[in-house]
């Protein structure tokens, strides 16, 4: 493994350093991250790098196959149009993680803010996957066209939502997953609850799990029974507003 202290280090700097080390190993620690831009962007399988502090925007960014592992919390645009590959976030996050994403997973500790899952999408065997262990702000999964979000709500208090307002406004794919699920005036007039399958409670607990390994949490109170799915109306809700091909 190789070590890498970005303590003032700027950016550019060093992701040259990170990307000079992956030619020699596949198993990089970054210490003392404070909100650098771009770590891990484009990185390819086989090449696990571990986090240690807050890394910055765009993090991930067009990620292709490697892992991150983020011992604190991460800025903004999170995993922005990851193919693929994994994050684990031992923290927070911020506003838009899993923008476009494409592929891949995302474990959150905690929670989210907003716009989360914003334009996530899906092709073939490339279906994108966001586990939050917390809530999330406004606009999750806006105008999403596939993947998954899954919220599970934990240390919630009585008197907090698990989502904001005007969650899967504009949705028109894929599927978001609530425990406990929400009002129906938090959500966009594009989603409705929909009913759980067999094949999405296989869903649920293996994500439950993966979340439960990755954090180290006894979740056998997580029933996937209490979870509700949120899937689009239409496949083409702004069809009125564009001419037609």
């Amino acid at each position: 493994m190789i070590t890498i202290n970005a303590k003032n280090i700027h950016y550019r700097a060093l992701n040259d350093s990170i990307d000079k080390a992956v030619r020699t190993s596949k198993n990089i620690k970054l210490t003392d991250v404070c909100g650098q831009r771009y770590i891990g962007r484009g990185l390819d399988e086989n090449i696990k790098i571990k986090i240690y502090g807050t890394p910055g925007n765009d993090t991930a960014a067009y990620m292709d196959g490697a892992e991150l592992e983020i011992f604190g919390s991460a800025q903004d645009a999170l995993a922005n149009t990851m193919n693929r590959g994994k994050i684990i976030v031992h923290g927070h996050c911020g506003d838009t993680a899993g923008y476009a994403m494409r592929g891949g997973e995302i474990y959150v500790e905690g929670s989210v803010g907003y716009r989360v899952g914003i334009h996530m999408k899906e092709y073939r065997d490339l279906k994108p996957v966001i586990v939050v262990g917390g809530a999330a702000g406004d606009f999750l999964g806006e105008y999403m066209a596939g993947g998954a979000i899954i919220l599970l709500g934990l240390g919630l208090s009585k008197n907090e939502r698990i989502t904001g307002r005007f969650c899967a406004t504009g949705m028109h794919g894929g599927a978001i997953y609530l425990y406990g699920g929400t009002d129906a005036f938090n959500l966009g007039k594009e989603a409705a609850e929909v009913k759980l399958t067999n094949s999405d409670k296989e869903f649920l607990k293996k994500h439950v799990k993966a979340y439960a390994k990755h954090f180290n949490k006894n979740l056998s109170a997580v029933k996937v029974n209490n979870f509700k799915k949120y899937a689009a109306l239409n496949k083409n809700p702004y069809e009125n507003m564009y001419c037609k091909n």
